[in-house]
């Protein structure tokens, strides 16, 4: 592949009518349970019997991402040719990646039955496979809450299969949670005063999402991982180097992000959050050094994220109302930074595309 050629509790504001469950995925029985995890597990797993601002970076209390009307995004159609992932014989299954689902369950269905990552009942039927989400799950869609069902539940179905589903944190995960446990509560911004509950209306928070979060989804959601490094790939969720500010080690950044969450701070988790929705930092001049800066302390020799959308990095930006009919044509994920760079987010709220991907890519 040539460089840049692949593309991509508390209060509840307002009632506003929302599009109902798309689909209704059945959860275990465990993924209900209350007690926490079992020590040393993933939140994916089955369950046994310092970067300064960027000038034009993201303001939690501004609109962020256009938020478009449930139907208005193209139903991604699995194509009947495509095959199952085959499995090797012994040793770990193929590795595969999914960019920001934001709540478009049908979308992420269709493309992981595209893969033959599940079959057409919604269960997992890839074998020894393993899966992982880059985080946002929630918000701008119209049912985050069944997208996390599914997730759980693939996590369940792949362990027992052999593989495995995991999934890390997104900053809209910290945000839900934020409004969840915080809402109204004022928290220090660097524009002022701020609220969770302020800043989750604004960006695509779903009254629908609110009303069904329940406990296991917040335990899990508190649970995830930040980032992680398989086969090479350093697996995170936003484009910035502010992870540098948690650790310096995988291990320690992960248990820095789950102890602030644990101490339940509003002010720490509003921190949290706010370096979280950093952006672009591999975009321009300097960003393969940016990136390098990640490598070169959590390993790996290429790095792939989700959060800013492709349109976002390439300055193709669709119609935030949607009324010309068209959205930005992404095909593929997008490679950048000098090729250290992969960008996951297909930009499925305006109209994109929902991205599941196999690595590593065929360069």
């Amino acid at each position: 592949m040539v460089e840049g050629s692949m593309t991509q509790g508390a209060g509840q504001g307002p009632e506003v009518e929302r599009t109902a469950t798309l689909r209704d995925f059945r959860v275990p029985a465990y993924v209900h349970e209350t007690a926490p995890y079992l020590h040393g597990t993933h939140p994916g797993d089955a369950v046994p019997p310092h970067e300064d601002p960027h000038p034009d970076g993201y303001t939690p209390t501004e609109r962020d991402l256009p938020v478009i009307n449930p139907g208005d995004t193209p139903q991604v159609s699995a194509d009947p040719a495509s095959a199952p992932a085959s499995q090797p014989a012994a040793g770990p299954g193929p590795l595969y990646v999914v960019g920001d689902v934001h709540g478009y369950l049908d979308e992420l269905v269709a493309a992981l039955q595209d893969k033959g990552l599940i079959d057409a009942a919604g269960h997992w039927c890839a074998g020894t496979a393993r899966l992982w989400f880059l985080g946002d799950f929630t918000d701008r869609g119209p049912d985050g809450i069944g997208v996390i069902d599914l997730v759980m539940r693939l996590s369940a179905e792949a362990a027992a299969a052999g593989g495995y589903c995991k999934a890390l944190m997104g900053n809209h995960e910290l945000l839900l949670l934020g409004a969840k446990r915080f809402g109204d509560t004022p928290v220090n911004s660097g524009a002022g005063t701020a609220t969770f509950q302020a800043a989750w209306l604004l960006n695509g928070g779903q009254k629908t999402d609110m009303d069904r979060l329940q406990d296991h989804h917040l335990q899990w959601m508190a649970r995830l991982d930040a980032l992680e490094e398989v086969d090479g790939h350093l697996l995170v969720h936003s484009d910035t180097t502010a992870y540098l500010d948690y650790g310096r080690s995988i291990e320690e950044v992960n248990d820095t992000v789950h102890e602030t969450l644990t101490r339940n701070d509003a002010d720490e988790v509003w921190d949290l959050f706010r370096k979280f929705t950093k952006r672009f930092s591999f975009r321009d001049e300097g960003g393969a050094d940016a990136v390098r800066s990640l490598l070169d302390v959590y390993g790996g020799t290429r790095i792939v994220h989700g959060h800013s959308p492709i349109p976002y990095l390439l300055g193709e930006v669709g119609s935030e109302d949607g009324e010309d009919g068209s959205g930005p044509v992404v095909e593929g994920p997008h490679v950048y930074a000098d090729g250290l760079a992969i960008a996951m987010d297909g930009g499925v709220t305006m109209a994109g595309k929902l991205l599941v991907q196999q690595l590593p890519l065929d360069d």
